[in-house]
């Protein structure tokens, strides 16, 4: 999704909670990160591991933020609001206007609007008539909208999503578009609630690099994919030169940098979840040490 609005932290710095080994120590972390203390954490302890609650409630309050601003009919694409769709260039890099307006057929023109992504995976995830498809944080709905139209009245689209003012802004579009081959799901990437082997094709809009926890997401991705079932999405993908205060700073994180895997890392992350058939190709930078990119792999046919 796309970048964050420099949110403020609950407690101290990014930087000093980076360095609080447990929820126990936050209290003396902040107390000390004025002074430029720390906690004196472990060398082995990851940023990851630390930021993880913190992640999650961030993203949900920013995106809730985001999806109350587009009820409301309030600009998102300007870089002043709850998120901001532009590089520090100020040139547009997520949201709407990445989308080709002969390939959104099938989703309102709000809910193509009030796209926050950094790509478009239904321009690459070979939707079939009859498939069922899930889509991972599926905001206002458009990527939704979209397969419900292409996989037809045979098939399904279901997106999955943790935020109850998104869920409600897809449920709106969806009845606007008269789609009857869709469901909306609340629930966490990290724990899809569907069952094993249950969706042909896997997509995503700049959500995974979200996720403080993104091997897990993709096993999940593997679990509920059908044998020979396929994996679409566009995710942010880090240089590998990443500086460790961009990979520490929380609002880089939930801007959809920081916690960026890269090129390697993704792939790796595949193979260890099962998936084979793996391509990863940029097409554009979102940032100085990070760029979109299309990621497509498969679940092997059982012999």
């Amino acid at each position: 999704m796309a970048e964050l609005s420099t949110p403020t932290s609950s407690c101290c710095s990014p930087e000093a909670q980076a360095t609080c080994c447990e929820p126990s120590d936050k209290q003396a972390c902040c107390s000390t990160s004025a002074a430029g203390g720390s906690c004196g954490c472990a060398a082995d302890r990851s940023a990851q591991a630390t930021l993880e609650p913190d992640i999650r409630e961030t993203v949900r309050g920013r995106y809730a933020a985001a999806a109350r601003a587009i009820a409301e009919s309030q600009s998102t694409s300007c870089g002043c609001g709850p998120v901001s769709t532009v590089d520090s260039q100020g040139s547009p890099v997520f949201g709407s206007t990445l989308y080709d307006a002969s390939a959104t057929e099938g989703a309102t023109a709000a809910a193509v609007q009030a796209s926050l992504g950094c790509g478009v995976p239904t321009a690459v995830a070979d939707l079939k008539e009859g498939e069922t498809v899930l889509d991972l944080g599926s905001g206002a709905g458009a990527d939704v909208l979209i397969s419900a139209s292409r996989v037809g009245p045979t098939g399904k689209a279901i997106g999955l999503d943790m935020t109850d003012e998104m869920l409600a802004l897809a449920r709106q579009n969806a009845r606007l578009a008269g789609a009857e081959n869709v469901e909306f799901v609340k629930g966490h990437i990290e724990e899809i609630p569907l069952e094993d082997e249950s969706v042909d094709v896997v997509i995503s809009n700049c959500v995974i690099n979200l996720s403080g926890d993104k091997p897990r997401v993709i096993k999940e991705v593997a679990r509920v994919l059908k044998p020979g079932g396929r994996f679409a999405v566009s995710d942010v993908i880090a240089d590998p030169e990443m500086d460790e205060a961009t990979r520490r700073d929380l609002a880089q994180w939930t801007g959809c940098i920081a916690g960026a895997l890269t090129r390697q890392e993704f792939e790796q992350a595949l193979t260890d979840a099962g998936l084979a058939d793996i391509e990863i190709g940029e097409t554009h930078r979102v940032h100085e040490q990070a760029a979109s990119a299309i990621i497509r792999a498969s679940k092997a046919v059982a012999a």
